[in-house]
């Protein structure tokens, strides 16, 4: 019985994955189409967005070599939404702010992901929310590096923040020995409605100011 959950588990984390790897790929393909970029930047922005924070994840976890790079899915996926994005990127223009509705939702599945890949690996609970932070801001700030921005985990509304919020749920529901699922879809609720209500409502953090 300890054998099939452990799989159930696994293959959960892993269709969150793939699905995450898809919005953050979305979300990357959309920021290169938007700053002009040819064919292959928007490929790389897709690539890059969509498995930066896990590659970083797995290295730090021991979990080597990372999937993102042996697994073809995760290239597969990847590719599919920046080509989804560069052909049809009039469709994905009808969607609000597409950049943000598909960042905010990369960065809850990720920041799920990425707590529940460290429990697996028995991690601390400390180190468990810490890596799902790094797993939902890790693509998003090197796309905007990649882009010569200023990372929007800096400036942004309530971003580490929110996958602050979500990693933590999946912690407390793993102490509380909670059904993954259930964990799961209520961490990933959280931090995507407190990041948009963010964007929509300006929320932030405090802002260092310079005397005059």
């Amino acid at each position: 019985m300890l054998g099939n959950e452990r799989i159930f588990v696994s293959d959960f984390l892993k269709v969150l994955d793939l699905v995450g790897t898809f919005a953050f790929a979305i979300s990357g393909a959309t920021a290169g189409v938007k700053h002009k970029l040819d064919i292959f930047g928007v490929l790389v922005l897709s690539f890059a967005a969509a498995t930066s924070g896990g590659i970083a994840r797995d290295v730090l976890i021991g979990a080597v070599p990372p999937a993102a790079l042996y697994d073809w899915r995760y290239m597969a996926v990847s590719l599919l939404a920046g080509l989804v994005t560069f052909f049809w990127s009039p469709l994905m223009d009808r969607l609000r702010s597409p950049v943000q509705l598909f960042d905010a939702a990369g960065l809850a599945l990720f920041a799920v992901v990425g707590a529940g890949k460290a429990l697996t690996f028995h991690l601390q609970p400390f180190a468990a929310v810490m890596l799902g932070i790094l797993t939902g801001i890790g693509g998003g700030m090197v796309r905007d590096m990649l882009l010569s921005e200023i990372p929007v985990v800096f400036t942004a509304e309530l971003y580490a923040v929110a996958a602050l919020a979500g990693a933590l749920v999946v912690v407390i529901g793993n102490a509380l020995q909670l059904a993954n699922a259930v964990t799961a879809s209520i961490a990933m609720i959280l931090c995507f409605g407190l990041r948009m209500m963010a964007i929509k409502r300006g929320w932030k953090l405090p802002v260092a100011r310079q005397p005059d």
